[in-house]
Formats: structure tokens, sequence, C-alpha cells
């Protein structure tokens, strides 16, 4: 007897004829970064006539000039509420943040941090775990500096935090966690006021453990009401963890990407250990550009504002997604997908064994897709099954194009596999 999940999967000669077709349009699509459109790009544009003749900063500083190396106070301010840390404790430097994170595990390998016993170069071993599906450049950073990544499961709360509780109880190399905790890459799961708390106030064997918060999406929603967060910073200082928090967030997309401002921020010891050590190799950040972020942006709700203009061009986008995988796979075994309130991608979750075939299957009709694995450490997801979409730099109508298409791919790979 032929039962409902049979039905519901299309024959391996359709599918194969189904996918000569698309192979024949002679398509050139791209949903592999997670990067604003141009359309995007441009609502920031006016900002690069900024500052015009006046670069005095609020306190009178200029910001043509050198020192000032925790970024622009007036700048901080706009984006203290937004990352949840205080105006004192937030450092505003270059553009990208994944170089914040980058410099902030260097220096805790070649500088002892605050409550930390040695430097972690020092350590036989540094581990840190990594939420899986997770962020491909987190764990690219891990791998080049030699820390060793433990994949934990992400759940539509945040990690598994039953497995981190007893992860980092009990094993003294496990150093760091890495976390996006709104709208997360690539799920756009929003962890929730438990995990917040349990992350704030667990029992870890390694006195100088750290969370790298990286609140990327943290005013990126796509609904009217953005996603509640729980303060981390916060509530690790309550629970006598302050040190423990690095928080991080970047303008990246919020202006533009090539000439942002990224942000830092920390307890206050955590803080003063950073900018001594950045003070030995940078005089300070591009103040002017901060003073140009702060006259285009003006305050905390410009940048709401400015948001909801990027949402009325990326919407749309994520709505086109979302209406093909509901028309293709409603009623697919094993396939379903996210439905993200915020963030840059769409997560697709596939028959195991058949992402990979998937991704080549689109490249050969030519649809780029980020590779099957990089949402996992190594590169390797063990069950094939996780496929990151990027729906932002395309438009509308390339998005579109591009679903249908990845809809033929899977469908092709789920009956080549079942034949």
């Amino acid at each position: 007897m032929t039962s409902p999940a049979d039905l519901a999967r299309p024959s391996l000669e359709q599918a194969r004829a189904d996918y000569d077709a698309l192979v024949a349009q002679g398509m050139k699509l791209d949903l592999t970064r997670g990067k604003p459109s141009a359309a995007q790009l441009d609502l920031a544009t006016p900002m690069l006539s900024l500052p015009g003749d006046r670069f005095k900063a609020a306190d009178g500083t200029d910001t043509r000039n050198y020192q000032g190396i925790q970024g622009l106070p007036e700048l901080r301010a706009i984006f203290s509420e937004a990352l949840q840390v205080p105006v004192g404790q937030l450092i505003a430097f270059g553009n990208g943040s994944l170089e914040l994170m980058h410099d902030t595990v260097v220096n805790a390998l070649l500088n002892a941090m605050p409550g930390s016993p040695k430097r972690w170069i020092e350590e036989e071993r540094v581990a840190f775990l990594a939420p899986v599906p997770g962020y491909d450049r987190h764990f690219a950073l891990c791998e080049r500096l030699g820390v060793e990544l433990i994949p934990v499961a992400m759940t539509d709360d945040g990690p598994d935090m039953d497995e981190v509780e007893r992860l980092v109880a009990g094993d003294a190399a496990i150093k760091g966690i890495w976390c996006v905790p709104k709208y997360s890459n690539p799920t756009g799961a929003v962890y929730s006021d438990e995990v917040v708390k349990r992350l704030a106030s667990m029992t870890t064997a390694a006195p100088d453990f750290r969370i790298m918060w990286d609140n990327a999406y943290a005013v990126h929603t796509l609904t009217d009401e953005p996603a509640p967060l729980a303060d981390l910073l916060a509530l690790a200082t309550e629970a006598g963890n302050a040190d423990r928090v690095f928080v991080f967030g970047s303008t990246s997309k919020i202006t533009l990407a090539g000439a942002g401002v990224a942000f830092l921020g920390a307890s206050e010891a955590n803080v003063k250990w950073w900018l001594a050590l950045a003070g030995k190799r940078t005089i300070g950040p591009d103040k002017t550009n901060h003073l140009r972020h702060v006259m285009f942006l003006r305050d905390a709700a410009g940048v709401a504002d400015h948001m909801r203009k990027h949402r009325e061009i990326i919407g749309p986008k994520f709505a086109a997604v979302e209406r093909v995988l509901a028309e293709q796979f409603t009623d697919t075994p094993d396939v379903t997908w996210s439905t993200p309130t915020g963030g840059y991608f769409v997560t697709l979750t596939v028959p195991d064994g058949v992402a990979s075939e998937t991704v080549r299957l689109a490249k050969e009709a030519g649809i780029a897709l980020t590779p099957a694995g990089a949402t996992h450490p190594y590169g390797k997801d063990p069950q094939d099954a996780i496929i990151r979409l990027a729906p932002t730099f395309p438009v509308l109508d390339e998005v579109e194009k591009a679903m249908a298409g990845v809809a033929v791919c899977v469908k092709l790979a789920i009956a080549q596999k079942a034949a």
C-alpha cells in the first residue's frame, strides 16, 4: 500500500525532468552569505557626505586627531540599550565585530585575563562550546587559533543548557562558548530568559570561562515588535560573574557593511584589560566615522526608524522563502525550515544524507548555496541535513527564482536517495 509519505515524494523520473529544465534556464544566483543588498546600502549612502565641516564631538574632541581609543561616547550611548551594556563599559571601534572577537581570543591566548590563572596559550588544551547549527566564522576563528570546538545542540530557546552545564562543570579546558542570542545565525532562534539566566549563573570548572555574546542582530527584527532578550551582562554581574561576558555588535548590516562601527562590551575589568592591550597596536579608531554615524542615526529611535526601512526591503524576501518552502514541502517527510522573526537567515533541514547533494545539484544549476556542513565545526554536519539560506542580497525576483530552484534540487536529492 502506498503511504502518504510516498505520495509526498516525487518520482525519480519526474524529479530528474524538473531538474533538467532548471539547468536549462542557465541561472546565476547566489544565496550564500548574509550580506545587505545594494538597496539596503543605499539607505545609508547619505551618511558619506557627513560630517561635512563639523569635526567636533560633543565633548569638543576633534575627531580627525589621535586618541579616544574607547570611541565616541555619544555613539556608544546610541547603542548602549540595544546591546545591553552601560555606556562606560562599551567600546566603539572599527568596522568589523569579527575583528574584535578575533582580537579578544588572541589577547586571551597571549595575556592573562582578569580571573585567569595564566595565559590560555600556556594551557595544555583550550576548548570552546559551539552551539550547532551555528556561525561558520566563529568556528573558523577557533580552528585558525588552535582552539578545540565541542558541538552542543541548539534548541528553539538557545543551546541545550543541560549539556552545556554538564560540560563546563566537568572540564576546566572549556574556556568559552559562542552565542548569537537574538535571531541566531542560522536558525533565527532567540535565547529564552531561562537560558540566559543559566548561562550567567552556571558553575564552570574554568575560573576564566567566557561567553562570547555576539549580538549581531540586536535590532534586526522582521516584525513590528522586536523579540525581548534578557540582559546577560547584568545577570552575570548579579551572580558574581561579571567578568564572564564579552558582548559584541556592529552597524555592518545597519549602515554600510564595509564602513560601519563594531562594538565590544564587558565588565569594567575586562574593558580595562582589553583597552590596555589594544593601545599597543593602535592609537585609536576612526572617530570621524563614529561622528558620521552619530549625525546620521541621531539616537536609538533613529536606529529603529532606519531598521524599519531595512525591514521593508528584506521582509518580502523572507516571505518569499517561506511561501516557496510551504508550497513545495508542507507534506514532505523530514523537510522542515525555520521561520525567523529577525536576523538574516533561514535554516532548511532536509532528510539525513541529502544536504550535500542538494548543494551540489544547486551549484550545477547555477544557484550558489552555503556549503553543507558550514553550520557545524570543522565543516562537518554528522547528519548532512542542514542548509543555510541567505535571502537578503539578491533582489526579490531572484530570491523567488532561486528558492524555486532549491526546491527542485531538494526533491531530486531525496528521490535519488530513496531509489
